[in-house]
């Protein structure tokens, strides 16, 4: 099991920036693929950016060059950076994580989805 903690959230005018942290802990946590998404109120949840087994990033086209998500494996924390805030980016932002495999292999998120998540950090952007 992986244990998710997100925590940066709150409210920030147009044009602002704000940094989630997602703290992770249990078995095997770090080992494979993480990210962020989130969900508006009405709206379907969805992919932000995501860190890949590997290192590669992939990132929504609408928060590109904008959002940059990195982490710090010592601190077992995962960081989401939001610059130039837009009042769509208003959402709960959920860490989450991929889990594995019997074979030790990770479970792709492409394919299966996330198998972790937080329980969400509110972002509200106002003009």
């Amino acid at each position: 099991q992986v244990q998710l903690t997100e925590s940066g959230g709150g409210s920030v005018q147009a044009g602002g920036a704000l940094l989630l942290s997602c703290v992770y802990s249990g078995a095997n946590s770090g080992s494979c693929g993480m990210g962020w998404y989130r969900q508006a109120p009405e709206k379907k949840r969805e992919m932000v950016s995501v860190i890949s087994e590997d290192g590669t990033v992939t990132n929504a086209d609408s928060v590109k060059g904008r959002f940059t998500i990195s982490e710090d494996v010592a601190k077992k924390t995962l960081y989401l950076q939001m610059t130039n805030l837009k009042i769509e980016d208003t959402a709960t932002y959920y860490c989450a994580a991929e889990g594995i495999r019997s074979s030790g292999a990770c479970r792709s998120y492409r394919v299966y989805g996330m198998d972790y998540w937080g329980k969400g950090t509110l972002v509200t952007v106002s003009s």
